[in-house]
């Protein structure tokens, strides 16, 4: 039965995140903002300066006896399972006792009294080792038979041998795709109090507290039900505090489970950086067969990731390549086979997009091969190569997923049409013809981004909904907040529910004392999931309220609707505080419990056959270039955007998001080169020496702008699309536009094939190298 009409919207309006006046005035409280009782301990963690060894044994005499010290956690502290893997293999030890398995390793933890006591006496434990062989990057791992899982994922469709032997033309080709450090501006930090019996309360600043609850209960050998994990807001996430937070959580409650006292853990910069994992770094190879029209008849994809040395999520991570692979591009013929490989690293983990921005790099790619190949605008190939509208059988993906709501071809038109491509493109070649040092490109890139987990299970989200007597509202769901301003979407989603002010509403901390259960704010699915969620907790709410009304005034319900002056019962209009009030006395429920699960959805990993994502988020930007051939160095002159995000539910939020993820994405492509020496050292483990975009670094022009006409076909949370990760591969259009200016010293005829990150020593090498060719 309909119960309200809705006459005025919270939703698909400009919000103010809600703690951003508290962000900019220093008032937002994070974890180390929370005020220490007395008796508060700090830990700090001895990690390991081999890359592989067998370990036989760790001298701590001198850490025991340094000044402050109050115990020394082991091995052999850990009263539950020494084991925080994420997918359960058992093969991420909070401290090892038989090897060393990669340079950074944690081995023991320090609690002093003092932050700067325990790190100090950190350095000075003795560790027993033989060193042993170590392989660092995914092809000699490959070469020495290191695979991390056995079963790697395979997607196919078609009869890749007859496609591959009717092509006009084949192309085989290498790229190697770079890592990423999250560089969050919070660090990692976690600060455990103890309670009675076997009770602990963990702060902390995680994307998956539900995860962190678990991982501490297993390693203290206690039921999940006494371990409380609380996050208010962290400092930006970004995937780095999916699983990596396990680590912290864990020693900061083990120390204070065994000292009776409460322990706080935060790493300082390198070491945070050291000890944590990464974006996978890829190499990928592969085949392409098309015509001479530059249309894709057969692709052959191998894709082979440094993993680390546990599995942590690349698993899931390198699937997810796979499953982006095709970005917005259909294959007739198609094989895709993941390698995920095992080295002497940091356990690389979630990174925004996870694994789909290496997917969608390799397709790009293969588009600028053929684009070279044939002498054809890279634009044109694109074009030729999308997924249709079902209507040709052009839109069946290599996972047998149809493509049944593409509307990349008009995003890319209107983008094509604001942003004077073609124009430019011509006067860009016609500058570069003049031969000067100075050399210029653009590129025009589209994405198609499927929404949902991939692992079925966690497409699932609960809230909680007090109204309290006085008309107040108290909101809580499973969603954490890392500046996204998924807490103020959800509370526009519960304000409109209700149709009462914003501010009425009290959005508290994510606790898994309100929420059991929760899966990790992540694969862009966070306002999705928790929005609705929420709404039907506020549904169940707003049932009672109306059953309430028109039994107490003696209407029908179809008379009773909210409205922005009260609740309209027949001829009356009742303030909502007022009915609130009323219904409390009359002693109706006020508190509802809210939950949904994504529908529709199913995935078959062994057949690699399935419906994994609810529907995809489209997208596409422009960017131009100009390089300098004799230093490599570049800038971004201008970057134009049009992205769907279906019916925005904060425009102003959704702005920020696809500005912000593709100033990152472009980041990842030019500037963050991640680095390990030949010993297994990470050399870019600080600021001063890891390169992430500056405000300096920003495109000149920067126009922005999201696709207002768009409206999701399924049924969203008010048909709104995911916003988190899909921006984040418009920045490849910069990594193509580099490429075309670098193609220009050999007047177009090479493809350039730059590695990523094209930092500006790749993009001169790249230069001399076209020179030497041409």
């Amino acid at each position: 039965m309909k119960h309200h009409t809705v006459t005025k919207g919270f939703t698909h309006q400009n919000q103010k995140h809600d703690s951003a006046v508290k962000q900019v005035t220093g008032r937002a409280e994070y974890t180390d903002d929370i005020a220490e009782p007395a008796g508060t301990l700090h830990a700090y963690l001895g990690v390991s300066d081999v890359a592989h060894a067998k370990l036989n044994g760790i001298d701590l005499s001198k850490v025991r006896d340094a000044d402050g010290v109050v115990a020394v956690l082991t091995a052999d502290d850990i009263p539950g399972a020494n084991d925080i893997s994420p997918t359960g293999r058992n093969d991420e030890p909070v401290f090892p006792t038989e090897k060393i398995e990669f340079h950074g390793q944690p081995l023991f933890a320090v609690i002093a009294e003092t932050r700067d006591a325990a790190r100090r006496a950190a350095e000075l434990a003795e560790v027993d080792c033989d060193v042993l062989p170590h392989a660092i990057d995914p092809v000699s791992a490959r070469d020495a038979g290191m695979p991390l899982i056995t079963e790697p994922l395979k997607l196919e469709r078609g009869d890749i041998d007859k496609g591959f032997a009717t092509a006009q033309n084949r192309i085989k080709g290498q790229v190697t795709v770079g890592g990423q450090d999250h560089m969050y501006l919070e660090g990692h930090i976690a600060f455990a109090v103890p309670g009675e019996d076997e009770d602990v309360v963990v702060h902390c600043s995680t994307q998956h507290p539900s995860e962190a609850q678990h991982m501490v209960a297993h390693v203290l050998g206690v039921p999940s039900n006494a371990v409380v994990v609380n996050v208010r807001r962290m400092g930006g996430g970004f995937g780095g505090k999916e699983s990596q937070m396990n680590l912290f959580c864990a020693v900061a409650a083990i120390g204070a489970k065994k000292l009776g006292r409460p322990v706080k853990i935060r790493p300082d910069r390198d070491q945070d950086m050291t000890a944590t994992g990464k974006r996978h770094d890829f190499v990928i190879d592969y085949d392409i067969g098309f015509d001479n029209d530059g249309r894709i008849e057969a692709v052959s994809g191998e894709f082979a990731a440094r993993c680390g040395y546990s599995s942590d999520l690349s698993g899931p991570v390198t699937d997810r390549a796979l499953f982006h692979a095709d970005n917005a591009y259909f294959y007739p013929h198609v094989r895709l086979t993941s390698r995920p490989q095992k080295t002497n690293t940091v356990s690389n983990t979630a990174f925004r997009g996870f694994g789909g921005p290496q997917g969608v790099i390799a397709a790009e790619r293969m588009i600028e091969e053929i684009a070279f190949a044939l002498d054809k605008d890279p634009l044109d190939v694109r074009k030729a190569n999308f997924y249709g509208d079902g209507t040709d059988g052009r839109n069946l993906t290599p996972y047998h997923q149809s493509v049944d709501d593409n509307i990349i071809g008009r995003v890319v038109e209107e983008l094509e049409e604001s942003s004077d491509y073609r124009a430019r493109r011509e006067g860009i070649r016609a500058f570069n013809a003049k031969g000067g040092i100075l050399r210029r490109g653009i590129a025009l890139t589209p994405v198609k981004f499927g929404i949902s987990f991939t692992a079925t299970h966690y497409n699932q989200a609960g809230a909680l909904i007090h109204v309290y007597n006085d008309g107040s509202i108290h909101l809580n769901h499973g969603g954490t907040e890392m500046g996204q301003g998924l807490n103020t979407k959800v509370a526009q989603v519960v304000a409109e529910a209700f149709q009462v002010d914003f501010n009425r509403i009290k959005i508290t901390k994510t606790t898994t004392e309100k929420v059991p259960n929760t899966s990790a704010t992540a694969a862009s699915s966070g306002s999705d999931l928790n929005g609705m969620a929420a709404l039907n907790a506020a549904e169940q709410i707003k049932a009672r309220l109306v059953s309430f009304a028109a039994e107490s005034r003696g209407v029908s319900e179809d008379a009773v609707s909210f409205g922005p002056t009260g609740i309209s019962i027949g001829t009356d209009v009742v303030p909502f505080d007022k009915l609130v009030k009323e219904a409390y006395m009359a002693r109706v429920h006020l508190s509802a419990t809210g939950f949904y699960k994504t529908p529709d959805i199913h995935w078959d990993r062994a057949a690699g056959k399935g419906r994994p994502f609810y529907y995809y988020a489209y997208g596409a930007a422009c960017s131009e270039v100009t390089i300098d051939t004799l230093t490599g160095e570049y800038r971004v002159e201008r970057a134009d955007i049009l992205h769907d995000v279906g019916r925005s539910l904060n425009p102003a939020l959704d702005k920020g998001q696809v500005e912000g993820a593709f100033i990152q994405g472009m980041g990842w492509l030019t500037t963050e080169e991640l680095w390990w020496d030949d010993e297994g050292r990470l050399r870019t483990h600080a600021p001063s020496t890891y390169k992430i975009p500056l405000a300096s670094d920003r495109p000149r022009e920067f126009n922005v702008k999201l696709a207002d006409w768009s409206e999701n076909r399924e049924m969203t949370i008010k048909r709104s699309k995911a916003v988190g990760e899909p921006p984040f591969m418009l920045g490849i259009s910069v990594f193509e536009a580099l490429s075309m200016a670098v193609a220009s010293v050999a007047d177009y005829r090479i493809c350039p094939r730059l590695e990523a990150p094209a930092t500006p020593e790749r993009v001169l090498l790249a230069v001399e190298r076209l020179k030497a060719g041409a």
